[in-house]
């Protein structure tokens, strides 16, 4: 057995804790003397699996880590915006991996454990925590930490990332200084809440920005940000705040844009209503694979919130106005695909129709060009008129 899971048994016994004078006790009870660089090295590695993320703590804080999976004791993978990468750690067993979901779950006080098998939570560190126990995840215990970018990026980074050029960037901000209401969508780990908080830090400084999420990962460079965060419900089912009662909530609170994390659920039936009510500029990031598939995505939860398909398309129709949409490139890098409007067809339902669309390493000039460009000539017409 290593001298730390020696010592970590010893400190479990003795009902110790990780300290220098605990961890020399720990070694005297087992007849070893090291010097005081052996016990720090000792108290380090011993404080980060009591205290913090254990085996997995040294990849919280690497710089460029935006996600990190633990698929059984040794299938470690990190995602640094290249794709998954496997790493070569691994813990001894299962129990080890079951024993830091548990920990981290019982931090942010939830409950893991055989009655409830699963956890979806927020630690204080911003890092969000999704662990499911075995037997329900058939080979062990399985862990994914999603970590907060520790500084946004803005479009100029973007940009500088390659992840979109100068001519689509510019558009980017059209977007925004023509108070459009739009969606932010693509697939996992596409960068939706990236981009979003980089579109958000481009508002004017004088409006309010209200956001609503089911966790706060949300960290735009404005001065005059409020956040509110749903809540589910306790272990005696009572206490919940759903998103839509707070997407609701934004709409006395005086608001320039309303901003939802991401809508997947009746919360967007709200959102659309407020885009339908004078709130301009709204928006939120959505799951789907292509920016075609919006209608039909929001269509289907629209229909869980009771809505039939018409009365889906006539607020999506008059509520939404672009979707900038997000993917990866075969490399696994995160990239814009295009800016997308919309457009109702003759059947009266809503369709996407590309005005900026990447092609290669370029982007060109969608059918749809013409209606950003129209709202583009407005605005500078309006500010013209303004500074005449």
């Amino acid at each position: 057995m290593k001298l730390a899971d020696r010592v970590r048994s010893r400190l479990v016994v003795m009902q110790g804790e990780a300290t220098h004078d605990g961890v020399a006790a720990a070694l005297r009870d087992e007849g070893l003397v090291l010097g005081d660089g052996a016990i720090l090295s000792l108290v380090t590695e011993l404080q980060r699996e009591f205290v913090g993320a254990g085996l997995l703590d040294p990849l919280l804080h690497q710089p460029g880590v935006t996600d990190i999976l633990v698929n059984g004791p040794d299938q470690i993978w990190i995602d640094r915006g290249q794709g998954l990468e496997h790493i070569p750690l691994a813990f001894n067993n299962d129990d080890e991996v079951r024993a830091l979901a548990q920990r981290l779950a019982s931090a942010v006080g939830r409950r893991l454990d055989d009655a409830h098998p699963y956890v979806d939570a927020r630690m204080a560190s911003g890092v969000r925590l999704h662990a499911i126990l075995a037997p329900i995840s058939t080979d062990g215990t399985v862990i994914s930490l999603r970590i907060p970018a520790r500084q946004g990026l803005s479009i100029d980074d973007l940009v500088e990332l390659g992840s979109l050029d100068a001519g689509a960037a510019f558009w980017i901000r059209m977007v925004i200084d023509l108070k459009l209401s739009f969606f932010v969508s693509g697939g996992t780990g596409s960068g939706k809440t990236t981009v979003l908080a980089a579109m958000l830090g481009m508002i004017a400084h004088h409006e309010r920005i209200v956001i609503v999420e089911d966790s706060a990962e949300l960290q735009p460079d404005h001065p005059h940000v409020v956040r509110l965060q749903s809540r589910l419900a306790n272990l005696e089912g009572a206490g919940a705040v759903p998103m839509r009662d707070l997407v609701r909530q934004t709409l006395r609170m005086r608001p320039d844009r309303i901003v939802v994390g991401e809508v997947r659920g009746a919360e967007v039936i709200e959102l659309l209503t407020a885009l339908n009510t004078g709130h301009e500029g709204g928006c939120a990031t959505v799951h789907a694979n292509s920016a075609a598939d919006i209608p039909a995505r929001i269509e289907a939860l629209g229909l869980v919130a009771g809505l039939d398909r018409a009365a889906v398309h006539a607020l999506l129709g008059a509520g939404l106005e672009a979707v900038v949409h997000l993917d990866r490139d075969i490399q696994g890098r995160r990239q814009l695909q295009g800016i997308h409007v919309v457009q109702i067809n003759e059947q009266h339902q809503v369709e996407l129709i590309p005005a900026v669309v990447r092609e290669g390493s370029e982007f060109v000039d969608g059918p749809g060009i013409h209606k950003l460009r129209k709202r583009a000539q407005h605005l500078l017409t309006l500010d013209l008129l303004a500074t005449s």
